[in-house]
């Protein structure tokens, strides 16, 4: 984790409500601690402020058709700091930026089968450009490490009437036009 963080840069500055604010779309996969994917999904994403908080409501898809919600109500500190809070999180989430760099940690019930799992959740979040942003997630439990969660999120780009028509994916649009440096690439993937 400690080299996704020197991947950092002053630019673009990351605003999470800025971010977040309206449609975003992300895919993801679960990879465990020996490499292998476990398993892919989808979030759709709202993101809405009200009452000085940032409410998102994620809803997810599995490869295997399960689905799942969750609403976060992320509360700006100042000073780039955040806390937030879910249904299925522990206590208080807690968040810091610097530059394009979002630290967010968490302790999280995990629902595995029948059983309920407490588990920690370590995220760094890299902002790309206003409409692409990268999230690696350490999972554990007992400081041991049993994978990681690597999402993709991509902004979905506001339409007016007069541009309907010529819309294409967002997907699509935002893919082409995304720059990641070697070593962000390289930080990712490490």
């Amino acid at each position: 984790m400690q080299q996704l963080q020197r991947a950092a840069r002053g630019e673009p500055s990351f605003v999470l409500e800025e971010y977040f604010s309206g449609h975003t779309h992300a895919f993801g996969m679960f990879v465990d601690r020996f490499g292998a994917v476990k398993r892919q999904f989808s979030v759709d994403i709202l993101g809405e402020m009200e009452n000085g908080q940032l409410v998102l409501t994620e809803d997810f898809t599995f490869d295997g058709g399960e689905r799942s919600k969750r609403v976060w109500r992320i509360t700006p500190l100042g000073d780039g700091r955040y806390s937030g809070t879910a249904d299925d999180v522990v206590g208080t989430a807690e968040g810091s930026v610097s530059g394009n760099c979002l630290r967010w940690s968490y302790d999280l019930n995990l629902k595995i089968g029948q059983r309920e799992w407490r588990v920690r959740f370590d995220d760094i979040m890299l902002l790309q450009n206003d409409q692409v942003l990268l999230n690696r997630a350490q999972m554990s439990k007992w400081g041991i490490t049993l994978g990681e969660v690597i999402i993709s999120f991509h902004k979905e780009a506001e339409r007016s009437e007069s541009n309907i028509s010529d819309a294409k994916p967002t997907y699509s649009k935002t893919h082409s036009r995304s720059r990641i440096d070697e070593e962000t690439l390289a930080a990712v993937s490490a």
